[in-house]
Parts: structure tokens; C-alpha cells; sequence
């Protein structure tokens, strides 16, 4: 499999991705991504080029965000003078679910924040999916702490922190980076 920045032709495709990702979720009892997303903000995130697809073959299979830029007002001054990456938008299509591509995206992630000189690779997920914490533990992930309220950011729901010691890791996905 190939992952690859998204481009802004992606939009619709990674809108659906989270479509899809939010009706399995509520067929499970859980509410995540029910709430609407602002176009602007994913085309922002392609722009800046950490928006990145998986793709087997011609078949799109996955998504990931993978940038500096954490959820405003989760982690501590001194958590944010550690170098690190966040990784967002993790969604792997029901297609592909059950085959451990969110395992070879996570360890690409790792590979690719320690390849930055990150420290960390951390994330910031729905506080309410006992699922998604019991998951993001078995890829070694150590919880962090949960913000309540949002913090200064108004990440509301968003605020379980976890982060995992970024390092060189073996994946199967081949980076394809365009000619600039």
C-alpha cells in the first residue's frame, strides 16, 4: 500500500471517510464525529500538506493527520517544549477494517515523527469511547490525563490525552511524496 499527501480533489473522498467512520461508530452506540466539520479546516490541513491517504492500488483504504499543530489548550507549556508529532483523523475504511492497516499507519507515524526528531507521537481522542482508549493502549499509547471542558481550545469531548515514545518503526507503506 502507498500513503501519500492528500490533495484538495480529496476533500470529498475524506469527508466520506469520516461519514462512514461516524455511522459505524453510531451503529456501536457511540456518538464521535457526529458533529458537523468545517470543510475549511481539512482543506487548511491539506494545504499545509499533513493531511495523507492510504491507498491500495486505485482503492482508497485510509486517512491520517500528522502535523505540529496539537489541539489549542490540552497540553502543558512544558509538554509542548517536547518535540513532537500529533497525529488526528485516524480512519481506516470499513473495507479495509480488521486487516491492521491502523497499525502500519501508526507505526509509519511513529517512524516518520522520530525521522523529525520528535519524542513523541500524541493524540488527543473522544473522551467517552472506553473502545478507542482500550485500542489506542494496545498501540502503546500511555494515557496521559483527560481535560474536561474543553481546555482553552474548546476541544470539548476531544480532551483524553495519550502519547507514545516516537521511534523507527518497520511498516509496510511505501511514502510517495510528489516532485515540488
Amino acid at each position: 500500500m502507498i500513503i501519500a499527501p492528500a490533495t484538495p480533489s480529496d476533500l470529498p473522498l475524506l469527508l466520506n471517510f469520516r461519514k462512514e467512520a461516524a455511522a459505524w461508530l453510531g451503529r456501536r452506540g457511540i456518538d464521535q464525529w457526529t458533529n458537523p466539520f468545517p470543510e475549511d479546516h481539512i482543506l487548511a490541513s491539506i494545504k499545509a500538506e499533513s493531511v495523507f491517504l492510504v491507498m491500495d492500488g486505485d482503492t482508497p483504504a485510509g486517512t491520517v493527520t500528522l502535523d505540529a499543530e496539537p489541539e489549542p489548550g490540552l497540553w502543558s507549556d512544558a509538554e509542548l517544549k517536547e518535540p513532537s508529532l500529533h497525529l488526528h483523523k485516524l480512519i481506516v475504511s470499513r473495507a479495509y477494517a480488521g486487516r491492521g492497516l491502523g497499525s502500519q499507519i501508526l507505526c509509519w507515524a511513529s517512524d516518520r515523527t522520530a525521522q523529525a526528531g520528535g519524542q513523541w507521537l500524541r493524540i488527543n481522542a473522544w473522551t467517552t469511547n472506553a473502545d478507542l482508549h482500550a485500542y489506542w493502549a494496545a498501540q502503546g499509547f500511555r494515557h496521559v490525563r483527560t481535560v474536561s471542558g474543553g481546555g482553552v481550545g474548546g476541544a470539548g469531548v476531544a480532551g483524553w490525552l495519550a502519547q507514545r515514545p516516537a521511534s523507527p518503526c518497520s511498516h509496510d507503506l511505501s511514502e510517495r511524496i510528489p516532485n515540488p
